[in-house]
């Protein structure tokens, strides 16, 4: 729910009332008790985000960091590229000339 902010046009007195969107304006002022009260333009109302979920990656338990960083190991083990079991080249095998033919 919105915050909205009034103001009485006969005595000027000031205040913000916390009230459904759905709610009809208020027209009694709560100070002179006159029926000159409106609501104001403003910035717009504010929305205040309250409870669990919100931002619910910040503030993760213990085990469920815990789970994660063993994924992220298990993850980095089998990502890494095996080692090559091939020999490697002969250092005195024939290279091939310029022109593709063997000499």
């Amino acid at each position: 729910m919105p915050t909205y902010d009034y103001i009485c046009d006969a005595c000027q007195h000031e205040f913000e009332a916390f009230e459904s969107i759905k709610a009809d304006s208020q027209t009694i002022c709560p100070a002179c008790h006159e029926p000159r009260l409106r609501r104001k333009i403003g910035a717009g109302a504010a929305i205040l985000f309250k409870g669990s979920g919100f931002y619910q990656t910040d503030y993760r338990s213990e085990s469920y960091k815990k789970g994660a960083q063993a994924d992220k190991t298990s993850s980095e083990a089998t990502s890494k590229p095996a080692e090559s079991s091939a020999p490697p080249p002969k250092a005195d095998s024939p290279k091939p000339s310029a022109n593709g033919s063997t000499p």
